[in-house]
């Protein structure tokens, strides 16, 4: 039985609602990547709307239809950095006072654009670690001074306007066969699957969230929405610990099917956009990308679109993510080295145990009062990932006492 009805949401009053507000963002073929799985793959750049992210279009979509009663006090949002973008500059066009509520771990870029947007409209209060952290806090703010709260995802006219995107890429490509939406709290992937099935319900809607954050994926299988205590942070745009009821109940009943990226893969994914493609997106914006690899056997000759859904990356993050895509592609490996007792230990591990590709990245001593002959913390970048048996057989022959921290969870995250 139907527990949501997509016909209710007004589709074409949303997309006239937003002319001249947000921009109708390309529809582009990559060629690379329709050659690599045999299918005509279309990015929808999403990254290159106004704010840098879809998000502006349903913030603008719920915050233009308010009645003044409702403005009095100003409004409020808790937002991850993308969403208070959108409501900053919504707000700044409409003339109305917001407070935006904003982890304390958000990239200092995300900040600055919130700020840019909104100008005087707009207070920032920086609170806690995720996004559900400041969501309590910004709850807790609207009852004190009867604001009206601006949900990110989990409202019907927020949905509304995340569909637009969905229209466009009908109305660019009437022939689509598949389209992978990215999900965080589940509007955007709401709202496109919502119109699609109203226009063209054979299109295959592929939903992907974060291995680290699965709020969707723990939300069907328990038969609502969950929270997922601990989460992994790095894809913030996506990084969810609950997803809405509403959200849930389009994605549970339209959505053909839903798939969990490692942040590793987002990560590689974030490196070849920008050094193939020349395109910069944020690790959430790269989550349908990377989803290419699992669903390639479903798409074979289709066409295909990618909803590119942010670009709002801060250049600071780009070793970090380096790092986790070196690791992922298992071309980056720790050792803690425990060195022989025996005079030029270190020598024999520079000259016979690396391999002629191998390069150190990182190395230091433990204890920094026995150096030479205790152990080390030693970083390896490999330029080819089928070396590493090798390198561990020489580590073997030449009696180094080793551990992989790459298979050490804990060690890894206290030590590297």
């Amino acid at each position: 039985m139907n527990t949501i009805t997509p016909s209710k949401l007004d589709f074409d009053s949303a997309l006239q609602r937003l002319k001249g507000v947000v921009k109708r963002t390309p529809l582009e073929f990559n060629a690379g990547l329709s050659a690599q799985y045999n299918a005509n793959v279309y990015l929808k750049r999403e990254d290159l709307q106004i704010v840098r992210s879809y998000k502006l279009r349903g913030a603008y979509n719920k915050i233009s239809q308010l009645p003044d009663s409702a403005l009095i006090n100003g409004v409020v949002c808790a937002s991850a950095g993308n969403h208070a973008q959108g409501v900053a500059y919504s707000c700044k066009k409409l003339g109305i006072k917001c407070v935006i509520f904003m982890p304390e771990i958000t990239p200092k870029q995300k900040i600055k654009q919130v700020n840019m947007f909104g100008g005087d409209n707009v207070e920032i209060i920086l609170v806690g670690d995720t996004f559900d952290d400041c969501l309590k806090e910004a709850l807790v703010f609207c009852e004190e001074k009867s604001s009206t709260f601006i949900p990110p995802f989990d409202d019907e006219k927020v949905i509304e306007g995340q569909a637009t995107v969905g229209m466009e890429i009908y109305e660019d490509l009437p022939e689509l066969d598949a389209i992978i939406v990215p999900v965080g709290g589940g509007g955007l992937a709401s709202g496109v699957s919502a119109y699609l099935q109203t226009v063209k319900p054979s299109v295959k809607i592929f939903g992907v969230e974060p291995m680290g954050a699965p709020s969707l994926s723990e939300a069907l299988k328990n038969g609502g929405p969950v929270t997922v205590e601990n989460i992994e942070r790095f894809v913030d745009g996506a990084a969810v610990k609950r997803m809405g009821w509403i959200t849930y109940q389009y994605c549970q009943e339209l959505l053909s099917s839903t798939y969990l990226i490692p942040e590793g893969q987002i990560c590689t994914t974030i490196l070849k956009l920008y050094n193939e493609d020349a395109i910069v997106v944020e690790p959430a914006g790269a989550l349908s990308v990377a989803a290419l690899e699992q669903v390639k056997d479903q798409i074979t000759c289709k066409n295909i679109v990618c909803v590119i859904s942010g670009g709002n990356n801060d250049i600071e993050r780009m070793q970090e993510i380096k790092e986790k895509s070196l690791l992922f592609e298992g071309l980056k490996h720790y050792f803690i080295v425990r060195f022989p007792q025996r005079p030029g230990a270190l020598k024999l591990f520079v000259n016979e145990v690396l391999g002629p590709h191998d390069d150190i990245t990182r190395f230091e001593f433990i204890k920094k009062t026995n150096k030479e002959n205790g152990p080390a913390l030693v970083g390896i970048e490999l330029s080819n990932k089928n070396d590493y048996a090798s390198l561990l057989q020489r580590m073997e022959d030449f009696k180094f006492e080793i551990i992989e921290l790459n298979q050490d969870q804990t060690l890894f995250e206290y030590l590297v």
